[in-house]
């Protein structure tokens, strides 16, 4: 029995991670893909030292292109390593690029697909995401849900067969490393703040990094708030705040994008977190810190209607009203995303299907 698993990007490495853990637990032998769709180090290479990952075994070196050549390639490069190494199963997880080549050049090679976040939906055909993730579950083999609405969601596309409802691997990961997360943060301690005392912000989705009035309207909503903001930024967002010409607001401290551990321990110090990451939200959610989501939909509606989300679009006032007012009571509701057993779940199914 061998096992394939790809990932490109940082929170698909998040999210293998786990399940490559309990593969290494069980003697289980797998072939681990990485397409090379983030190619910055503090993107990539950190993720893979912080939590001693293993080297990938194939490493495709996509790097960035227009998205159909960047999944073109990946469907050609993996679809030769299916055929030399001739794994019974892939896993993909989420909806990148990078899951949605790899698992194609998989269903072309007759290998199964498993595919973990199965189910997710914002209901925005506009978003590339929300595509890439409708096509991979319409073609999985086997498909695990982190949630009861991502299992109705499937049953309301017609999937029924092989659906697993497993929890989320990334509750797996924030339980594990619990202790290394509530370390004191490297970040803090260099831009002299303290907890609870600022905001973090992140933003990387193309609906607002690449549309100047969206990328506008945020960043001016966030110069009025009376908080220091910390923006660990992306590449992609850098470069167009640059093309726009944007000047950053005074309160706003950039720094690089910050490694797995580093993140989590400023979302878990922050105040509040506003943030267009799907991944990001979750996160918040399981560190019991309010999120404040700059995007029109959610695919994680569970966390909005727990109380620890709200959704804010680019409205100024809304963003401005949420940051002063928003403050949820007690603590989330962790089960509605497993018991930290999710990929000791995935792999019990994955092997049932071998």
């Amino acid at each position: 029995m061998k096992i394939a698993v790809a990932a490109g990007t940082r929170p698909e490495f998040i999210q293998v991670e786990p399940i490559i853990r309990e593969m290494n637990e069980r003697n289980i032998e797998y072939i681990f893909i990485h397409s090379g769709q983030h190619y910055d180090y503090e993107m990539d290479k950190i993720f893979f030292d912080e939590m001693h990952m293993p080297d990938p075994t194939h490493y495709l070196g996509i790097s960035s292109k227009l998205p159909g050549e960047q999944i073109g390639e990946m469907i050609t490069k993996s679809e030769s390593i299916f055929r030399e190494e001739k794994p019974d199963m892939l896993l993909v997880t989420g909806d990148t690029n990078t899951a949605l080549g790899v698992s194609l050049a998989a269903n072309k090679s007759k290998i199964k697909v498993g595919h973990f976040e199965a189910g997710m939906r914002s209901f925005d055909r506009s978003m590339p995401e929300e595509i890439n993730r409708i096509i991979i579950d319409n073609f999985s083999d086997i498909l695990f849900s982190p949630t009861e609405r991502g299992i109705k969601n499937l049953q309301d596309n017609g999937i029924h067969d092989n659906v697993f409802l497993v929890g989320d691997v990334m509750l797996d990961s924030i339980i594990y490393y619990r202790k290394l997360i509530e370390n004191k943060s490297r970040t803090l301690e260099e831009l002299s703040l303290d907890k609870k005392t600022y905001l973090l912000l992140t933003l990387h989705r193309e609906a607002n990094t690449d549309n100047e009035r969206r990328l506008k309207n945020i960043l001016e909503a966030v110069s009025s708030v009376p908080y220091p903001v910390i923006f660990p930024i992306h590449p992609r967002t850098k470069q167009r705040i640059q093309s726009f010409n944007i000047k950053l607001p005074e309160n706003i401290r950039v720094i690089s994008p910050a490694g797995y551990f580093e993140f989590l321990r400023l979302i878990f110090n922050s105040d509040k977190l506003l943030t267009d990451s799907g991944g990001a939200q979750k996160q918040a959610f399981f560190l019991s810190k309010p999120c404040i989501t700059l995007r029109p939909n959610t695919e994680w509606g569970e966390t909005i209607e727990n109380g620890w989300n709200i959704l804010v679009d680019d409205n100024q006032e809304k963003i401005i009203e949420a940051v002063s007012s928003f403050n949820p009571q007690g603590f989330p509701d962790l089960s509605l995303f497993g018991n930290g057993e999710s990929s000791h779940k995935i792999i019990n199914a994955a092997v049932s299907q071998i």
